[in-house]
């Protein structure tokens, strides 16, 4: 049965896409069987796997019942484009709304180990139903000014989602990004993260990277296109990271 791991940020231009681009290359270069979701109408997820934009079905198709989760698997992703947002409004009046992901993604549960769920940068219907889908939320945060705005609301979302609909969710795992280490500012947030958050912040940080920002214009993640970088680097000793805690809890 896959371990499901939905990545939410209260906010867009977090590394939140970069991220689930990146740990699902690293997974699957572990021999992990990994399923990525895009959940985003900008479709960001789908762009960065290269998949042509009029790929189909998606994950529109499948919240609206017009297609099965395998039919709308494609080289292991599961795409999204603007669609998806007209989905979400036919979502709104359907019985059961908050739990037709988590249905949909039962269906190939055990052909997979872990699935990623890139959450749209807003706490709507679509990110509730990744949040009740989920065991677990990442949250990707970056080392900028501003870190920490919007970050209540995202918390309550995912407290009221276990309180009412999901009680084994928990938020397992923060990571920094954008780590630019010669600014002062950085490790002023970074310290102000791990303060706040305590254990669930990785040791490891990604740091601001141009091969990391280069990548996705090449259809690959970094640990492709560089995996001798430093970015790359980091993105794999995250996961090992994750792996490590993952086995000992």
């Amino acid at each position: 049965m896959a371990h499901t791991i939905a990545v939410l940020s209260q906010k867009g231009g977090t590394g939140k896409t970069t991220a689930v681009r990146t740990l699902t290359d690293v997974l699957r270069r572990s021999g992990v069987r990994t399923l990525a979701v895009d959940l985003d109408p900008q479709g960001n997820l789908s762009d960065y796997f290269d998949l042509p934009t009029d790929v189909g079905p998606t994950i529109a198709d499948v919240l609206s019942g017009r297609a099965t989760t395998a039919e709308a698997i494609h080289q292991d992703i599961i795409p999204a484009n603007m669609s998806l947002a007209e989905a979400e409004l036919m979502l709104g009046g359907k019985m059961g709304r908050e739990l037709t992901l988590r249905r949909a993604l039962a269906e190939s549960a055990e052909d997979y180990d872990v699935i990623l769920i890139d959450c749209p940068p807003s706490l709507g219907l679509l990110t509730v139903n990744a949040l009740v889908a989920a065991a677990e939320v990442l949250i990707p945060i970056q080392c900028e000014y501003y870190a920490l705005e919007g970050l209540e609301q995202l918390l309550r979302t995912v407290d009221l989602v276990k309180s009412h609909l999901n009680p084994e969710l928990a938020i397992s795992t923060i990571l920094l990004t954008m780590y630019d280490g010669r600014t002062r500012l950085a490790s002023q947030v970074a310290e102000e993260v791990r303060s706040h958050f305590g254990e669930v912040v990785l040791q490891s940080i990604i740091p601001r990277s141009v091969r990391v920002s280069e990548a996705p214009s090449y259809g690959q993640s970094v640990m492709t296109y560089d995996p001798g970088s430093s970015g790359a680097l980091a993105y794999l000793e995250a996961a090992r990271e994750m792996a490590f805690r993952s086995q000992s809890s």
